[in-house]
């Protein structure tokens, strides 16, 4: 299982991901976390499912999103301002990606690791059962 880390490392508000990633890759030695770069394409175009691990604005705890509507898009002023959630959308709606599992940490909050615990180990079983 792969769970793709969005942020920026240089960005406090940001970058709760990243610090979860190395908290949670010793607890969970069978999910692969996969870095992606600011600016960087995104490396899983056409797959069946997948998982991103990103910060989200405007929820209280860590949580599971796997419905891309329930994102809201930020207004955008050039094609640099396009961010993850709009990208997301568009991929989809070419037909280019499957489905996406988000699991949102709250932006500006204190990071409730039990939490994402409990999450992972519930993506970790449905991914051994094949769901």
């Amino acid at each position: 299982m792969k769970v793709y880390v969005f942020g920026n490392k240089d960005l406090g508000l940001d970058n709760k991901a990243f610090a979860a990633q190395k908290k949670l890759g010793t607890i969970f030695p069978q999910i692969e976390f996969v870095e992606v770069k600011l600016n960087a394409d995104l490396p899983f175009e056409h797959d069946e499912q997948v998982y991103i691990m990103d910060t989200v604005e405007g929820i209280e705890e860590p949580v599971l999103i796997e419905d891309l509507d329930k994102l809201i898009n930020t207004n955008s002023v050039s094609v640099h301002d396009f961010d993850l959630g709009f990208q997301l959308k568009y991929l989809k709606k070419l037909g280019k990606l499957g489905n996406v599992t988000i699991i949102g940490l709250p932006m500006g909050k204190k990071t409730d690791y039990l939490r994402i615990q409990s999450i992972f180990k519930k993506l970790v079983a449905q991914d051994m059962q094949g769901s």
